[in-house]
């Protein structure tokens, strides 16, 4: 029988121990997970071990989602784990979003017993296989002799690539004696990302487009993070107006004259227009999906800059390609460009933008005369009451157009949401990695209710781990986007209804603060008193159902679905509908 101080001098010297201690001289503070049989090595190593915290979720999506709102933050490692067959296969979703959002996210798959691989053991899956497709790196640890190695690779591949790298190791390799093998030191594992200059005949071919064009439209992108100083030069150089897609917003809008908006379905009119009406169009930093928003055949010349270059070319045709990043490209063209004197182009662009933005802006006053909150006064009452260095999580759908049109950024907010992979329930779940993160900071979700309730069992995780989140429901009863979807492509809706409890009753129940909103003239009160609540908070905030967040003039298909579902409505008897929508206001 072994002596207590052998079973120490055993314990840790496991794989197990390895891999723990491998992963906090990378610097990871906090693993993301549900714990399991396979995983009780790992998690017995972190628990004895004391420098990681577990991160205790009810849904191993959640903890993908957490753990990619981690590393967009901080920009480093973020850890998440799931535990054999079903546990780990729970995580696939979250890291799809942590992949497309390119941040650097490292997934624990624990695994069957080895010796059981391939023989149709219980829960048995193919996780080396399974995850491959939302991965730079994705190995399976066969013994203690190749565990070092591998997540090494892995940790580099995940950092370097900005990417999600995942380790599948059975439960009995994680407790096998560890290699003998010195310890990686921080220096190896964490490279710093090298700054891709663009060459002289770039610069030169990039200044010569700028200088010869007219009219300049500049669209920037999730690339242009860190490069501020250098977009405002940039477009008092070239007297261009500013457009940026979503993932921009964070990173170009604010203190930004020359920013005149969002393009796309849920953007400006304003951005789309600047972007129609130029004759040249810089893109910075963006892999803007929509391709129907390009001045394609307009006789548009187009450059591109980015410094991954599978994006170049791939939403539009372009005729200048420059792999390089934004900051350095900026800087190195600045003193090649001509001071452009005639703005009519641009102060076009910026009173078209604020001929949108006061339309928005009314859309967003309340009616105490009306018994009908809309959900464009919420997100301006939020926008207006959260803290300067707020940080806020979006759900996919209605409250993404709320968050772009109407939470103002200003250098330190946060703005984070499933902007490229477009999943549903992603915005609680990344409120808990922010706050995990950034405990002292303000952390505010935009959730619409059916996302709210898509992964609902972690809201009672904000209790459990003490997490001061304010989730702000929009309550509107129905998948709103998709029921706009619907409609504005000539189909009656179907499907989209929801039947929601009192989400505020419910918080309460639960143990977290909970406030109901459904009166215009309570909303300005209720969103203070909820941002200033010392805990978690849940504002159920009951709002119209029906709000036409797509003009139908954004494009004549549009417009012709839109007629078709109204006509489709009237022949089915549904005129009740009509009068909603007449009643929203919002056919102006």
């Amino acid at each position: 029988m072994p002596t207590e101080s052998n079973e120490a001098e055993q314990d840790v010297n496991t794989v197990a121990d390895q891999f723990a201690e491998t992963l906090a001289i990378a610097g990871v503070k906090r693993i993301y997970g549900i714990v399991g049989d396979s995983l009780n090595g790992l998690t017995d190593a972190v628990r004895r071990q004391g420098k990681i915290e577990w991160i205790h979720v009810r849904h191993e999506e959640v903890a993908a989602f957490a753990a990619g709102a981690e590393a967009h933050l901080t920009g480093e490692l973020a850890v998440c784990a799931g535990s054999c067959g079903p546990g780990n296969l729970h995580l696939i979703n979250g890291l799809f979003d942590c992949q497309r959002s390119r941040v650097p996210v490292l997934a624990i798959a624990a695994h069957i017993p080895s010796a059981e691989i391939g023989s149709d053991y219980f829960q048995e899956t193919h996780p080396e296989i399974l995850f491959k497709e939302c991965s730079h790196y994705c190995e399976l640890v066969s013994s203690a002799l190749q565990m070092p190695r591998t997540l090494e690779i892995a940790i580099r591949e995940a950092v370097g690539k900005s990417g999600v790298s995942v380790v599948v190791i059975p439960g009995d390799v994680a407790l096998q004696k560890a290699l003998d093998a010195p310890l990686p030191k921080p220096t190896s594992l964490l490279p710093n990302h090298p700054v891709s200059s663009p060459t002289d005949v770039d610069i030169e071919r990039l200044a010569a487009m700028l200088n010869g064009g007219n009219r300049l439209t500049i669209l920037c992108g999730s690339g242009c993070a860190g490069a501020h100083d250098e977009l405002l030069a940039l477009g008092e150089r070239l007297k261009a107006p500013m457009v940026h897609a979503m993932r921009g917003k964070e990173h170009v809008e604010w203190d930004n004259p020359y920013d005149v908006g969002m393009t796309g379905l849920i953007g400006f009119s304003s951005g789309y227009y600047a972007m129609l009406d130029c004759d040249v169009l810089l893109m910075l930093g963006t892999n803007f999906p929509y391709r129907q928003f390009y001045p394609n055949g307009r006789g548009v010349r187009i450059a591109q800059v980015d410094i991954r270059p599978e994006n170049l070319g791939r939403r539009t045709a372009i005729d200048l390609a420059v792999i390089a990043d934004v900051k350095a490209t900026v800087q190195a063209l600045l003193p090649r460009l001509h001071q452009k004197r005639d703005d009519t182009h641009l102060t076009d662009s910026q009173r078209h933008y604020a001929k949108a933005r006061r339309e928005l802006d009314d859309l967003a006053k309340g009616n105490p005369a009306k018994d009908v909150i809309h959900p464009q006064q919420i997100a301006k009452a939020i926008s207006d009451r959260a803290a300067p260095d707020a940080i806020f999580t979006c759900d996919v759908g209605l409250p993404t157009v709320w968050a772009a049109r109407y939470l103002a950024m200003n250098g330190k907010r946060r703005l984070i949401g499933s902007f490229w992979h477009g999943s549903m329930a992603n915005a609680m779940a990344q409120a808990i990695g922010a706050q995990s993160a950034f405990p002292d900071r303000q952390v505010v979700s935009l959730s619409g209710d059916g996302g709210f309730t898509m992964l609902m069992g972690d809201f009672i995780s904000l209790a459990q781990l003490g997490l001061p989140v304010k989730v702000v429901v929009f309550n509107n009863g129905a998948l709103g986007f998709i029921e706009l979807e619907q409609k504005s492509t000539g189909f009656l809706d179907f499907g989209t209804g929801l039947k929601n409890p009192n989400f505020a009753a419910m918080a309460e129940a639960i143990g977290i603060r909970g406030i109901r909103l459904t009166n215009p003239a309570d909303v300005d009160d209720g969103i203070a008193e909820a941002l200033a609540y010392d805990g978690p908070v849940l504002v159920d905030a009951v709002v119209a159902r029906t709000e036409l967040v797509m003009p139908p003039s954004v494009t004549t298909e549009m417009a012709k679905g839109f007629s078709l579902y109204m006509l489709k409505a009237v022949m089915n008897g549904r005129t009740d509908e009509i009068i909603d929508l007449a009643k929203t206001n919002l056919w102006r």
